[in-house]
């Protein structure tokens, strides 16, 4: 993770005594060096979940522990958003999804990508999710990308 690298797992593992605010605020304290200033962090937290469409009550709640497989999806994209790495593996990440949480966790995905230029290897055994999500430089207008790549 200091590296700028973040791993998506097919089956995201439940931290049982863990809050979803404690491991984000310590995991993005560890990838900076620093910890977060707290209002900025709070606020930066909300919006990514809003954006996520998650409960601001999932915060409190135990990391994984009784999330349906939507949840934990739309957490480590949640996490994905808020340390913002160089380059993301995504394994198996439309795995269990209905349409409607590919849909929201794919425009996570895309948002991450267009706003810091995260490079991502998506592994799938399925091209429903490609419906959302497409190869850059089709959608994220980032200014490293190059027009003529194909």
């Amino acid at each position: 993770a200091k590296a700028g690298l973040f791993l998506a797992m097919q089956y995201p593992v439940e931290v049982a005594g863990v809050s979803v605010s404690n491991f984000l605020r310590t995991a993005k304290t560890a990838v900076d060096g620093h910890a977060p200033q707290i209002r900025q962090w709070v606020k930066d937290v909300n919006q990514a979940m809003e954006n996520l469409r998650m409960d601001p009550s999932f915060a409190e709640r135990d990391v994984n522990v009784g999330f349906s497989g939507g949840e934990k999806k739309r957490l480590e994209i949640l996490q994905m958003e808020l340390l913002k790495p160089s380059f993301a593996i995504l394994d198996e990440t439309d795995s269990g999804l209905d349409v409607d949480a590919l849909r929201i966790v794919s425009e996570g995905v895309n948002r991450v990508h267009g706003n810091t230029g995260c490079g991502v290897m998506l592994i799938t055994h399925y091209t429903r999710i490609l419906r959302y999500i497409k190869p850059c430089p089709c959608f994220c207008q980032w200014p490293g990308c190059s027009p003529g790549w194909s």
